[in-house]
């Protein structure tokens, strides 16, 4: 049940400041009214993380899994009240949302199976060496242990996976460090009915109250979670602008602390001659519907295309210019986004450069994507870096280049981004190797003849990529490695074994995978 109230520990607190959701289909207001946090009650929230976090990180990686896979059941159990509310909040579709849900439940699972599994804890001894010369050895042990308290602010295009209880959520969790979520204001019900599942499983463990706790708050608000000394890590998935507030404000305290942001990308996708030359129109009828799926409002969205001039490429771009042209437009996540999606559109369109290849169909609603594919030849690209910035929503830029070595000159001059797609053929792969090592210094996933929207939950997966993408293209923020973004090392030199934490122990009775005078040892 939605109570509109803030979640501070096991603490309903109700404020007199407060605001109401919209449904972005119409922009009525919705039904209810969502308590803003105060300053004080940012404070309240941070303290109680900073006594739970001694004791959360204490846990058996046992004991921390089978909590995860608690608040998986407990969104499970929630039912459809929560997709109706999703629904209503985000004006994204019942199958998205169901599918959202199960994603959500997955990486909860993930975690569990990962803190099980050991090997996120770097198990590292070195044991003694007293009859070493000229000197000996002390025994070394080094394992990886939970940073402290994490803010973590929930994303407006994913009010389930990226969220609440979304991927930042649950490998901070899982790291061992508590939570303070500060929900989007987009989807607070959304929002709010994730809290409650999570508290429900922290009271059905026994842990801190502290461990989770969930605030909607001002911007104002929000940078006091960030200044507080007791928060020690930030993740966050959204706008450069809000990404870069944050880093500013983390930046600036006495003790400054990591912000793992997920920012800003076009994601370029590069043809191919001899794919061209195969399936021009199959790939143009493709690239519209990845472009457009969800309003376009995915950071994987593919917003750039580079492919050589010629009749191969005229056959793609009619094919994605029929595509579009019959392309229904849908509702985007809110007011706001929608009215940049539209400035950054009518930028396009009237930038003497760039011509309009295409439009999606007439809207029908107040804040609805009508789709564009734009096309600018490479010179005009390189003469302004405004043309590689992103446009949030259904909107795609074609750069024709004369040939390869003009694309690898184009990709050059990208910022970083999360993706770069690749369509090949047997022929292109020579050309395909001279650009590898480019793209790898610009992006964090290569793709091959398939299009960047649809991220797997899984151990290999990096989505993270070079700034802007990130603010820190070493990590990512879906998949198991996850959780390395909220841990450290921690080295213990000539320790009795009854002070040793169980992790080190000769015994291992975490039995997890160690690394004993530099060979691995699987348990």
């Amino acid at each position: 049940m939605i109570h509109g109230t803030l979640l501070i520990g096991s603490a309903d607190v109700a404020r007199a400041q407060t605001f109401a959701a919209t449904n972005p289909a119409t922009g009525a207001a919705l039904e209810g009214a969502f308590a803003l946090a105060t300053a004080q009650d940012v404070a309240d929230a941070a303290a109680l993380a900073d006594a739970a976090a001694v004791p959360f990180a204490a846990l058996s990686p046992d004991a921390r899994a089978a909590f995860l896979e608690s608040i998986a059941e407990e969104i499970a159990a929630i039912g459809d009240d929560l997709i109706t509310r999703a629904m209503a909040e985000s004006g994204l579709p019942r199958a998205r949302l169901e599918g959202e849900r199960g994603r959500t439940m997955g990486q909860l699972r993930l975690f569990a199976s990962v803190l099980r599994e050991g090997s996120w804890a770097q198990i590292t001894i070195d044991p003694a060496l007293p009859e070493r010369a000229p000197l000996p050895r002390p025994d070394l042990r080094r394992r990886h242990v939970a940073l402290g308290p994490v803010a973590v602010f929930g994303a407006s295009n994913f009010p389930l996976a990226f969220s609440v209880a979304g991927g930042d959520t649950a490998s901070a969790l899982a790291a061992g460090c508590p939570v303070i979520a500060k929900g989007h204001p987009a989807h607070p019900g959304t929002g709010e009915l994730m809290a409650r599942a999570i508290r429900r499983a922290v009271a059905a463990h026994g842990l801190p109250e502290g461990t989770f706790s969930y605030l909607n708050a001002t911007n104002d608000v929000a940078g006091l979670l960030v200044a507080d000394p007791r928060v020690q890590a930030v993740g966050f998935t959204g706008s450069r602008v809000g990404g870069l507030a944050l880093m500013q404000a983390a930046a600036a305290r006495t003790q400054p602390i990591p912000v793992y942001a997920e920012m800003s990308a076009v994601n370029p996708v590069l043809l191919f001659p001899a794919a061209l030359a195969a399936r021009a129109e199959a790939l143009g009828a493709a690239y519209v519907g990845s472009l457009t799926m969800g309003a376009g409002q995915f950071c994987t969205n593919p917003g750039l295309v580079i492919a050589p001039a010629g009749a191969d490429l005229d056959t793609f771009l009619t094919a994605a210019a029929a595509a579009m042209a019959v392309n229904a437009p849908q509702d985007m996540l809110t007011p706001g986004i929608h009215a940049a999606y539209q400035a950054g559109v009518a930028a396009l369109d009237g930038h003497a450069a760039v011509t309009t290849l295409a439009r999606g169909t007439t809207p029908t609603g107040p804040h609805q994507a009508q789709g564009a594919v734009f096309v600018t030849s490479a010179q005009a690209f390189l003469a302004d870096k405004a043309l590689g910035h992103e446009v949030f929503g259904a909107a795609g830029l074609v750069v024709t280049v004369s040939d390869m070595g003009e694309a690898a000159t184009v990709l050059a001059a990208l910022e970083g981004q999360l993706t770069a797609t690749l369509h090949i053929d047997a022929a292109d792969e020579p050309a395909a190797a001279a650009l590898l090592p480019i793209l790898e210094r610009k992006v964090g996933r290569i793709l091959v003849n398939g299009w960047p929207t649809g991220v797997e939950v899984c151990h290999a997966m990096v989505h993270g990529g070079p700034f802007p993408a990130t603010s820190d293209g070493r990590t990512t923020s879906v998949g198991a490695a996850a959780i390395e973004r909220f841990l450290r090392p921690v080295c213990y030199q000539n320790l009795p074994a009854s002070l040793l934490p169980d992790a080190l122990a000769d015994a291992n009775p975490w039995g997890a995978p160690r690394r004993i005078d530099g060979t691995l040892s699987l348990a």
